[in-house]
């Protein structure tokens, strides 16, 4: 079967003057790398309840396993992810998923808090081969259909995210918390070797040192308006999603019995929501990026508070679990065909900039979950959740009706 196509004399090898095309097949086998890799950032949301006790971490601290998972990913974004812009993409993918897999075998063996959470942080440090991923994808694919293909690829990373939470109940009901992340281990060494072999080569043009490369990260978040509104609408909608999957399996063990089987269910649903990628990329293909950004700024805060109406059972959950995973998938698909179309040869580091604002964002959702939840209950910890995408809503009209009034008095 045949992977990719390249306009170069090397078949293996693409560069930034290139035009190559991507095959159906590389597309479905990128989606699922994005999925399964990233997957390793969520495996310890639905069974904090499980791994907390057994390495003696109190449950008021629970939610660190989360967040430095995400914090490690943030930084990772922030400093691993534009060597994609000086370094062949193929053997820094392979590195990665490598290292990854490494990290995840180091917290299966933990027998400590301290132990677990460095490997918790190394896990999200080393998962980024993911969004080194994506800006390749976007290189290979053509201009006129880049936002469908970054959707159905974006899909498969939505996939990981959701299903990652079903698996990790699933697999620590047969084989205990510790084989979750053996499993994982094992699936990343036998990636990146499939990786090595079927990936084109891509050799970026840009030349420089890391600290300049790294700079330029920074210049261009200064540069790029949307880049830095994109990145915050996305940050804020990911603290609501990230502390809402944080918490929710939580409450259902709790407060209404939910064991692990019926807690991946509950996952597994929500997993609906990943629908919105492909229609995400065809709305930004078709220019109506600004009608679904309102649509999906719009429905993540309805989602969260009819989770938190008064005596809302399971089922308001699901819901909101499923419209809140619909609306933040659909944003940042729409983001990322925005910032992707601001310089094509840093896509790499652009893509930086936006992923970890938006890990940062949650970061510090899953942070504060736990004490949030802890003292004031399921309501008011979703309640309180919509004010970040009811923040990101009211910026992004804010800042639209200033953009209106600007065209019209220029024109």
């Amino acid at each position: 079967m045949s992977f990719a196509n390249s306009a170069t004399a090397d078949p293996d090898s693409i560069s930034v003057n290139a035009t190559p095309t991507l095959s159906t097949a590389l597309v479905i086998f990128l989606a699922f790398c994005c999925g399964a890799v990233v997957a390793n950032l969520y495996y310890a949301q639905p069974i904090v309840e499980m791994i907390a006790p057994s390495i003696g971490l109190s449950t008021a601290h629970a939610s660190l396993i989360v967040s430095l998972t995400q914090f490690g990913y943030a930084l990772g974004l922030l400093f691993l992810v534009p060597l994609a812009d000086l370094l062949e993409n193929r053997r820094l993918l392979v590195g990665f998923t490598l290292a990854v897999a490494l990290c995840l075998a180091a917290a299966a063996l933990s027998r400590t808090p301290s132990l677990f959470l460095v490997s918790s942080l190394l896990i999200g440090l080393t998962s980024v081969a993911v969004q080194i991923l994506v800006p390749l994808a976007a290189h290979m694919a053509p201009e006129a259909s880049r936002g469908r293909v970054v959707g159905n690829i974006m899909s498969g990373l939505l996939l990981g995210i959701l299903l990652s939470r079903p698996l990790a109940s699933t697999l620590a009901e047969a084989f205990g918390w510790r084989g979750v992340f053996y499993s994982a281990a094992v699936l990343m060494a036998v990636m990146a070797v499939v990786m090595g072999r079927v990936l084109p080569r891509r050799v970026p043009a840009h030349q420089a040192s890391y600290a300049a490369l790294i700079a330029s990260v920074f210049a261009l978040a200064r540069r790029h308006a949307v880049l830095r509104e994109r990145s915050l609408y996305q940050g804020l909608l990911f603290a609501s999603f990230s502390s809402f999957w944080t918490i929710a399996p939580i409450e259902l063990v709790r407060q209404h019995g939910f064991s692990q089987n019926q807690v991946a269910l509950f996952a597994l649903v929500g997993a609906v929501g990943a629908v919105a990628a492909p229609i995400a990329g065809r709305l930004a293909d078709a220019g109506h990026g600004l009608r679904g950004t309102t649509v999906a700024l719009l429905l993540a805060p309805l989602s969260l508070l009819a989770g938190a109406l008064p005596g809302a059972g399971w089922v308001w959950m699901v819901v909101a679990a499923v419209l809140l995973d619909f609306a933040v998938q659909l944003n940042m698909v729409l983001g990322q065909r925005e910032v992707y179309a601001l310089d094509p040869n840093s896509r790499a580091r652009l893509n930086a900039v936006y992923m970890t604002s938006i890990f940062v964002g949650g970061a510090f959702g899953s942070l504060i979950a736990s004490p949030l939840y802890e003292h004031l209950g399921w309501a008011s910890f979703s309640g309180l959740s919509a004010l970040f995408p009811a923040l990101a809503l009211l910026l992004f009209l804010l800042h639209s009706n200033m953009k209106k009034s600007t065209d019209v008095q220029v024109n």
